[in-house]
């Protein structure tokens, strides 16, 4: 098997070839089609995360030793399966959930791998979608996607699912009320369209750069904002009335954290999702005074997953922009995503 592996932390990936693995036990091995690009790559191959103020969290400090095969969007077809694997869909095409735990623990027992204290996730503590070969340890993991396409399919597995978790923390959102989603890029965009799918209407999307605002308006939000701008907390405002219901910040800078926190009417809801990196300093009365909520929302789980896949069949979400590239140009598209220069999503072919 072929893949494409971080050797050396914030350098260009390279290509790797390995002995294609074989299933034992509950194991299933996919040949890969199609593999998302998610923009938290571009920070787990430089080796870091941005903590704020001047701290950073080490991918070495989660065991990550290069090389190492990322990529969390996978969707291929199941080939092979170990002995214990039970009725695996041999020769049928699926949906990978990334995210494992260790399936022995009270969270992982209760469906919630994603709170699991020892994870097991695809392209973190696993090898990745990077390659054309994957092995997950059990079929529970496997999602059927039939009838949509599967180059979007693959990118549900990690910003449909994450956005679908975030958003449902909001609900139920008064249909006369505002929500605020920072940043357009790919998760942006995928909120905006799960907001819509979910029936919402009232969506201020915000970013720095103006080029983002069409497909914002085209996927649905109501209304776009220059985050940049001096006034900006007034233009939101203004476009809703007052105060907002609720945010779901898909950048999470001390930028954007501090223009939600100030846009929120009292019983606000603030749900924080992205990893750019920051801090802001925060006054807990404030909070007790203003009711407010925050939520830190980390991807989500295989029933959630499944739920995003039912309203993609149903025609609820629509397709964000997505190009294909050859899974070779993984290492560029990184790097674009990095310089901000990428609209929608781009998802790795792999022949």
């Amino acid at each position: 098997m072929i893949s494409y592996d971080v050797v050396e932390w914030g350098k260009p990936l390279q290509r790797q070839e390995w002995p294609t693995p074989e299933p034992t036990g509950t194991e299933v091995l996919l040949k890969l089609k199609y593999c998302g690009v998610c923009h938290s790559d571009v920070h787990i191959r430089d080796g870091y995360f941005e903590l704020g103020g001047g701290k950073r969290f080490h991918m070495s400090d989660r065991g990550m030793k290069p090389p190492v095969t990322l990529g969390h969007e996978p969707f291929g077809t199941v080939i092979a399966a170990g002995p214990d694997a039970g009725n695996v869909p041999i020769g049928q095409d699926r949906l990978v959930c990334p995210w494992i735990g260790c399936g022995k623990c009270v969270r992982c027992l209760e469906g919630q791998d994603n709170h699991c204290m020892t994870p097991q996730w695809v392209g973190i503590q696993r090898q990745g979608g990077y390659a054309d070969h994957l092995l997950i340890p059990h079929p529970r993991y496997l999602v059927d996607a039939s009838g949509i396409d599967p180059a979007w399919a693959a990118t549900l597995a990690c910003s449909g699912l994450t956005t679908f978790s975030a958003v449902n923390q909001l609900a139920p959102i008064p249909k006369d009320e505002w929500v605020m989603v920072l940043g357009a890029g790919g998760l942006g965009l995928m909120s905006i369209g799960m907001l819509r799918a979910l029936g919402h209407e009232k969506i201020i999307a915000v970013d720095i750069d103006p080029a983002k605002f069409a497909a914002a308006r085209e996927e649905g939000a109501a209304a776009t904002v220059n985050g940049r701008d001096p006034d900006a907390l007034k233009q939101v405002q203004s476009i809703a009335g007052g105060p907002l219901y609720g945010a779901v910040d898909l950048v999470n800078s001390t930028d954007t954290a501090t223009l939600a926190f100030a846009a929120m009417r009292k019983g606000g809801r603030i749900i924080l999702v992205g990893l750019y990196g920051g801090e802001i300093p925060l006054s807990l009365v404030t909070v007790v005074q203003r009711a407010l909520t925050i939520v830190g929302s980390n991807v989500g789980t295989v029933a959630e997953l499944k739920s995003v896949v039912q309203l993609a069949r149903e025609g609820k979400l629509r397709p964000i922009p997505i190009e294909c590239r050859p899974l070779s140009e993984v290492s560029r598209t990184l790097d674009e995503l990095k310089a901000g220069k990428v609209n929608g999503r781009v998802v790795a072919r792999i022949d």
